[in-house]
């Protein structure tokens, strides 16, 4: 196996990089997409390039009717297919049974709890057989996305993760969105720059960080436990 550094090491555009990763690992490389303006410039990137990437989104049952909307647009627009994960059944019907439907707004051990059976579960499904898990992780979202690199490896899944944006600024992403005329979230021009579930976001105040709307009850690092370290 080719070591993935050398297969970056020139720093290539973020249309090489990934076209040289599924060459490298040949039917292994998937891009999981939450819809937010993130994802949406690296699905335009791998759509508009034909890259031959697996995408897929996971659905948690409990998203905006926005962002439902704008699967259904992007759907359209690219006329290209995405595989949609939901949660297992049992587990939710079980957490629902014992807990209640919104037992996330009472501790945050409940609420990890809601997000693993809705989203990590699901995610480590989807992620089963891939070598390479594209993300649209920027290190300006949050404290600890800080210092992540744009190549790294998951030891929790056997798998690299490769995060093109991660050096993106905010400016830089909307200026693609405007050149490319890339379809987005209709939440983003009311206040919610970061977008989960419906129950667990809120739009933010001028001058507060952009993932203060998520899960604003708590104190905590504002992760979900997709991309826990």
């Amino acid at each position: 196996m080719e070591n993935i550094d050398q297969v970056l090491a020139d720093q290539p555009s973020i249309q090489e990089a990934i076209l040289r990763l599924t060459q490298t690992f040949p039917g292994a490389v998937a891009f999981s997409s939450s819809f937010g303006q993130e994802d949406q410039v690296i699905a335009d990137i791998i759509w508009r390039h034909a890259l031959p990437v697996r995408v897929f989104t996971l659905d948690t049952g409990r998203l905006f009717q926005e962002t439902y909307d704008l699967m259904d647009l992007t759907r359209a627009r690219y006329k290209q297919p995405f595989e949609i994960y939901f949660p297992g059944t049992s587990a939710v019907e079980r957490l629902v049974a014992e807990k209640g439907v919104n037992s996330f707004y009472d501790s945050v051990e409940n609420r990890k709890e809601c997000c693993f059976i809705r989203k990590v579960e699901p995610l480590n499904r989807a992620l089963e057989g891939t070598k390479v898990w594209i993300t649209g992780l920027r290190s300006e979202q949050s404290d600890n996305r800080q210092n992540m690199p744009a190549i790294e490896w998951d030891e929790q899944r056997q798998l690299y993760k490769y995060n093109p944006l991660i050096d993106w600024s905010y400016e830089q992403m909307l200026a693609y969105l405007d050149e490319h005329n890339v379809p987005f979230n209709k939440l983003h021009k009311k206040g919610f720059i970061s977008i989960g579930c419906a129950p667990c976001t809120r739009a933010i105040e001028p001058g507060e960080h952009p993932r203060a709307g998520r899960w604003w009850w708590e104190q905590s690092q504002k992760e979900c436990g997709l991309h826990s370290h």
